[in-house]
């Protein structure tokens, strides 16, 4: 734009001098006044109608879309070498086709201090359906002395086992890394030895083989027995919001046996993060690896109970112990009646959570 004016110096005077300049005739830019009423209207509007598609947000100001926040895609995370090689096997893992073999077995792994007290009732259980169970005994204190002769020779090498630590684990590990050998076993049982049956092999058979999900007890507790439990140790790998629980006691599929074998990533931050007294809380990885894990990777893939029956309604370290006293008619019957499987969480309003 010229100036409409000229400086002239001389004489160490200044002195200003009109020029004369011609302007041609202004028009009304109609057109800027039109575009801006436009955009005037527009955003008027967003605020009396905010947009509903996460595109609009892109063009109006993040006060306008605040509602949407949540709504909107979140950024994905750059996974770890070891989370990415840890993932591709577990999809790999997933999408083996499941073959069932015409004589599949179940493999009831026993997880025990010692001798069974209950072997004469298992081999009752077992008798006659040779071919259709395998067994094996992880025995961490003392070598068991058996008195049914379809234990003898099941022991597998085992290793000191204590509550609460992750020997806990490593020794169910064990038991699947034994069974798992074995082509024809389909499905994978852990056992207490306080375990006893509570219906005969043939309905637990067909049961059993006659899903395609795991068995695995797991839900949200946000209470301090829950994700208090949780440390931020566990990140990027496992976020609070994956974090689960649930009664150790499991049956899961062959598919499922071998991710537990298989996955060493999320297995090493419970190993080293979720142990009684570290930062300050007590974690019990037999209590939240295995939960926590099948969310992650296969959250559809599981039935989120266990059909072991455990009693905690107590709300003690430990489930209910059943005496002599208590094993009743009555007793047996109300356990295998029921259909529905009961957890409390641990927060200051407990809620109950019901699986079918």
């Amino acid at each position: 734009m010229k100036i409409p004016q000229a400086w002239q110096f001389g004489n160490g005077n200044v002195q200003i001098i009109p020029v004369q300049c011609r302007r041609p005739r202004s028009r009304r830019p109609h057109w800027i006044i039109i575009l801006i009423c436009l955009v005037c209207v527009s955003s008027i509007g967003a605020y009396v109608y905010p947009p509903h598609r996460y595109s609009a947000c892109y063009f109006f100001a993040s006060s306008i879309c605040s509602p949407l926040k949540d709504l909107m895609p979140p950024t994905a995370r750059v996974l770890t070498d070891d989370e990415f090689a840890s993932n591709v096997l577990i999809k790999n893992i997933l999408a083996m086709p499941s073959v069932e073999l015409k004589n599949s077995k179940i493999a009831f792994m026993f997880l025990t201090p010692g001798s069974l007290p209950f072997e004469r009732l298992w081999e009752k259980f077992f008798l006659g359906h040779e071919g259709r169970f395998s067994i094996y005994v992880h025995a961490s204190r003392e070598k068991p002395v058996h008195a049914s002769p379809l234990f003898e020779g099941r022991g597998i090498q085992s290793s000191k086992v204590v509550w609460g630590k992750i020997s806990m684990v490593d020794a169910e590990k064990r038991l699947l890394a034994n069974a798992i050998q074995d082509p024809e076993n389909h499905h994978f049982v852990l056992l207490s030895d306080s375990c006893v049956p509570l219906h005969n092999f043939d309905y637990v058979y067909n049961y059993l083989m006659g899903t395609n999900v795991s068995f695995i007890d797991s839900f949200w507790d946000p209470g301090p027995h829950g994700n208090a439990r949780y440390t931020e140790h566990m990140l990027p790998e496992i976020e609070e919001d994956d974090f689960r629980k649930g009664s150790q006691w499991f049956s899961m599929t062959r598919r499922h046996a071998l991710i537990v074998l298989a996955d060493n990533l999320y297995y090493t931050k419970f190993k080293l993060y979720c142990k009684p007294g570290f930062d300050g809380r007590n974690c019990y990885a037999d209590e939240h690896y295995l939960p926590t894990l099948f969310n992650m990777v296969d959250p559809i893939g599981m039935a989120n109970w266990s059909v072991t029956h455990v009693d905690w309604s107590e709300g003690k370290w430990h489930p209910k112990a059943y005496r002599a006293q208590d094993v009743t008619y009555e007793l047996l019957k109300n356990i295998t009646s029921i259909d529905e499987n009961y957890h409390i969480t641990s927060d200051e309003k407990p809620t109950v959570l019901c699986y079918h």
